[in-house]
């Protein structure tokens, strides 16, 4: 039996739904809260709906609550690529943008396509990465309060302000990381993934966490490939005819987090990791360009990171220059 489809279009503070049933399209808009999520039960039970296929884009945490209401409420939930949403959209020819249209577009994309089905990560994975986000939210804080330090004209008393937010910031963050080791310890198999992680030259504590944090459950894909793709690392090829031939770049369609955290730890690997430094010697004797060697390096890092994991055994240099 095929469920009827609901396309949700997700912001920060709203959420557009459109349910499809034959050729029909009701619409409706709730608050992004868990008021609005149980609004939006009783809205489909008065429409005569008790499971639905609920499809929405991937867009970073904003849905993400939502997702797990409706899974724990027993519809069936997909989280899809918005670049696939997006070339539906464009096949359809549809010029006009709004949450009410957008929802519309992700329910027939729905009905075409049936997406996989997706399923929540194990609690203790959902925690680390509520944690790790967490971290880089304070982060980015200390950065913004950091620059404004640095600004002309501040007269002192704005200045010994900043230096106490950023001395308060400081300390929320040690202790968001002591809260994410403690989590780690107290997880095994979290303890063993980190460490296995740990074993490849380049990838550091804090690179660890954050490839634990943002791939759920690396080691259950069922390739390195699908890994790249999730991380927005594969190449992009640039052609057209016989006379356009751009330079390759990084598809960027995927988790951000993942690219962001992978490129310092890339440019570390390529001189200190045998097998990246490797394929970066290659590269460089092919004249590749110094961003196509790094994004390379990126795949391989992750490329190694889902290897380790799928096999259950540290990183070995020697047996990976076999393979």
């Amino acid at each position: 039996m095929t469920l009827p489809k609901l396309g949700i279009d997700v912001s920060k503070k709203t959420i557009a739904v459109a349910l499809l049933r034959g050729d029909k399209v009701r619409h409706k808009s709730f608050a992004n809260s868990t008021t609005g999520f149980g609004l939006l039960q009783s809205w489909l039970i008065d429409h005569g709906v008790s499971h639905v296929h609920a499809v929405m884009e991937a867009t970073g945490s904003y849905g993400d609550a939502l997702a797990e209401f409706l899974f724990d409420t027993g519809h069936q939930v997909s989280i899809v690529n918005p670049a696939q949403v997006l070339a539906f959209a464009q096949s359809e020819l549809k010029r006009t943008k709004t949450d009410r249209v957008d929802a519309a577009v992700i329910a027939r994309f729905a009905r075409s396509h049936e997406p996989q089905p997706w399923n929540p990560p194990p609690r203790e994975l959902r925690e680390l990465q509520v944690l790790v986000r967490h971290r880089e939210s304070l982060l980015d804080h200390r950065n913004q309060l950091s620059n404004r330090l640095t600004e002309g004209r501040l007269i002192p008393s704005v200045a010994t302000s900043l230096e106490t937010l950023i001395a308060a910031v400081d300390e929320e963050i040690k202790s968001v990381e002591r809260q994410i080791r403690e989590h780690i310890d107290q997880n095994p198999t979290l303890k063993t993934d980190l460490d296995l992680l740990k074993s490849i030259k380049g990838i550091g504590d804090q690179t660890a966490v954050q490839l634990l944090a943002e791939i759920r459950q690396l080691h259950d894909y069922k390739s390195s490939r699908q890994v790249i793709a999730y991380a927005g690392l594969s190449p992009r090829n640039i052609v057209s005819g016989t006379s356009v031939r751009g330079r390759p770049r990084l598809s960027k369609i995927g988790n951000s987090r993942i690219r962001k955290a992978l490129y310092w730890p890339a440019i570390t690997a390529l001189k200190h990791n045998p097998i990246v430094r490797a394929l970066g010697e290659r590269l460089t004797e092919r004249g590749k360009h110094s961003l196509v060697i790094i994004g390379a390096a990126m795949r391989k890092l992750l490329t190694l990171a889902y290897g380790v994991l799928k096999s259950g055994k540290p990183f070995d240099e020697n047996y990976a220059k076999s393979c």
